[in-house]
């Protein structure tokens, strides 16, 4: 059975959040996609099963937009005991992350390629443990905006799909954009900010920093963190009779 799709899931999917402009695959990219996919790879349906995808048990992590994989192929290196779903939309990364993951002979990562807004819907409620988006494009010009990744309606499918004291982590070096995310993040429920209400976290030293992130250090970029946790819901208290 594949997720329910309304016509307004149609029209707010018809807003992408990424515009396919990747470069040609290497040869080398190529082969790994041909070769290693059916080790590494998902259809959307296998997210109804993790425990047959992965074919073994463990906390979920998954990364959205994993890049050039620095921090997926870093954590599932460092934590063996967990699981990791990766979901990017350009090829030669998937290509790359493909190459590192049999050439380190890493096993306990899955990857899918797509948009994470149509992904996540195949995903059982609470299944996830944690959830990391690491510099997501910010589409900086206002009238792109729309184009974010981190609008409510996709916080609401990330809190949906997050156990019970599940993690939600954030980075950007975009100001703008951090501002955006924490305005988003502040009103949706069902988070609570880690860090105190309105505000940034301290960067963890669990967070692998990345070739991207290097380079923009090395240029004066500033980066942002926001960490949250999955909670209950609150229920509107009854009022007390006048």
């Amino acid at each position: 059975m594949s997720p329910a799709v309304t016509a307004q899931d149609g029209a707010r999917r018809a807003v992408r959040s990424f515009v396919r402009r990747e470069g040609r695959l290497t040869r080398a990219q190529a082969r790994a996609l041909e070769g290693l996919w059916p080790r590494y790879g998902l259809r959307p349906e296998a997210l109804q099963d993790l425990e047959q995808a992965f074919g073994r048990p463990g906390p979920v992590t998954l990364e959205i937009g994993f890049g050039s994989g620095d921090a997926l192929v870093a954590l599932a290196r460092r934590h063996p005991e967990r699981r990791y779903l990766g979901i990017e939309v350009y090829r030669p990364g998937i290509g790359r992350v493909l190459q590192r993951l049999a050439a380190e002979g890493i096993e306990n990562v899955r990857l899918l390629e797509g948009d994470a807004t149509e992904l996540l819907p195949w995903l059982p409620a609470g299944v996830l443990d944690e959830i990391l988006i690491f510099f997501p494009d910010p589409w900086p010009k206002k009238r792109h905006h729309k184009r974010r990744l981190i609008q409510p309606a996709f916080v609401v499918e990330l809190v949906r799909v997050l156990r019970p004291g599940g993690r939600l982590h954030l980075a950007t070096d975009w100001e703008d954009y951090a501002l955006h995310m924490l305005e988003v993040l502040e009103r949706a429920e069902g988070l609570e900010n880690l860090a105190g209400p309105g505000c940034f976290a301290t960067r963890p030293a669990s967070r692998p920093e990345t070739r991207f992130e290097r380079r923009g250090r090395a240029r004066g970029h500033r980066v942002w963190d926001l960490r949250y946790g999955r909670v209950e819901a609150r229920r509107p208290q009854p009022q007390p009779p006048m």
